[in-house]
């Protein structure tokens, strides 16, 4: 509205100050009604409407819906992350059973080598010398031994691999349960329909965006990390909860990894130590078999050589008795005599004598040596016969030995026997 100037009549009757005064008023006057009417202007363009409460209570609750929103993304990652942390130690405590397992079985391993070195023990002393077996036995437990070492470290670095992992599901389930505290009037889950929307980039804190996508992967997530903010949905004890969870899952499938091999390794160990101590010892058996055999037949060669001897002394014997003659001078037949007419008959030119006396008592000493030395002959079949018995015994019994040790380690090469609580 303008101010329209008033004019006064021509005719002045009254004094120029009273008129002055009353028209300083009046352009006063006109001068607060021109700055009344441009603060109406003003006010219509940005004094508060009537319903201000209501605005303002809806932009609160549009502030609030949004924060829930971006709190409900970051309890999402959270969630996929304590998810995630539960399967790696389920599948680590898994690898920790393989791992149980297989130590109990080369404990049990260990065990069976040593009831196989000491039932070998028992053998008899001529089959106590160190053979192929016995290394076979002594390197089977050099190994064994180092593969126990081996898996107990393995299973105490997987023991604390566990207690890590525990410790980061414990922290990310405190951050879950404390990040979950403004969920409680929205949907814990995202609907696909929305997705977009809600995981969008969002602002950082309270008033500036954080800027990350709930499209991405986990990991792209983790790389991408937006800023955190004490006061905002992304803190920095998220943030670090997230980053050890992660940490702890890596180490963990990589020390997996380890115990997978480890364990591959042990078992083709364990089993070509095992065959080859079985082949060794089956090698032994064959081999001593075979030295049995030569040693039954070299005993029946023996025997026969003391028949031989036998007959030989016996003939002997008899052959001597004739060179002998008959006990008594009355038995001996004129033919036999050597005083035979036609001996006394030859001996009565000088120079005649005839050694038949001297062969005759020559040869009965000689059937008496054979005599000697035939019976000799025997008494060393005979000792060397006992000999041969002897060792056949000991291969026998070490054959035996060593086929109950290979049948023993057989029957507890699958591992289904209960190992004693002194065992170890």
């Amino acid at each position: 509205m303008s101010s329209k100037t008033m004019t006064l009549g021509t005719g002045v009757i009254g004094p120029s100050k009273w008129r002055n005064n009353t028209l300083k008023e009046i352009k006063l006057s006109e001068n607060v009604i021109h700055r009344s009417d441009r603060n109406c202007d003003l006010g219509r363009s940005s004094d508060p409407l009537p319903n201000l409460r209501d605005v303002v209570a809806e932009l609160s609750n549009d502030e609030a819906h949004r924060y829930f929103r971006e709190v409900r993304v970051v309890v999402s990652i959270l969630r996929e992350s304590l998810i995630d942390t539960n399967e790696e130690i389920k599948s680590l405590t898994r690898g920790r059973e393989a791992l149980e397992k297989t130590l109990e079985h080369i404990r049990k391993d260990i065990k069976l080598n040593r009831d196989s070195r000491s039932v070998r023990v028992s053998r008899p002393p001529r089959e106590k010398n160190i053979d192929g077996a016995d290394d076979l036995l002594h390197a089977e437990g050099m190994h064994l031994n180092n593969l126990k070492k081996s898996l107990e470290t393995q299973l105490q670095t997987t023991q604390r691999q566990l207690q890590w992992l525990n410790s980061a599901r414990r922290r990310l389930s405190a951050v879950l349960q404390e990040r979950s505290r403004v969920q409680d009037l929205i949907c814990a889950a995202i609907p696909s329909s929305s997705a977009n929307a809600t995981r969008s980039m969002f602002s950082g804190g309270r008033q500036s965006g954080m800027g990350f996508s709930m499209e991405r992967e986990k990991t792209d997530f983790m790389t991408n990390a937006p800023p955190t903010d004490p006061l905002g949905p992304y803190t920095p004890e998220s943030e670090s909860a997230l980053l050890e969870a992660k940490d702890a899952r890596s180490h963990s499938a990589s020390l997996r990894h380890d115990i997978s091999n480890l364990i591959d390794k042990a078992n083709k160990t364990q089993k070509s130590a095992h065959k080859s101590v079985n082949y060794g010892l089956t090698s032994k058996i064959a081999e001593t078999a075979g030295l049995k055999q030569h040693l039954d037949v070299a005993h029946a060669e023996n025997q026969h050589a003391q028949n031989r001897a036998n007959r030989w002394y016996e003939s002997t014997e008899k052959a001597w008795g004739y060179a002998k003659g008959p006990a008594s001078s009355a038995d001996f037949a004129c033919r036999e005599r050597l005083t035979r007419p036609v001996i006394r008959v030859f001996q009565r030119h000088p120079g005649t004598n005839l050694p038949e006396a001297q062969e005759i008592i020559r040869s009965n000493d000689g059937l008496l040596q054979s005599l000697h030395n035939t019976s000799r002959n025997i008494g060393l079949l005979k000792l060397a016969q006992l000999k041969l018995k002897d060792d056949i015994s000991d291969k026998r019994s070490g054959m035996d030995i060593d086929s109950n040790v290979l049948r023993m380690r057989r029957r507890k090469a699958d591992h289904r026997w209960v190992m004693s609580s002194s065992a170890f």
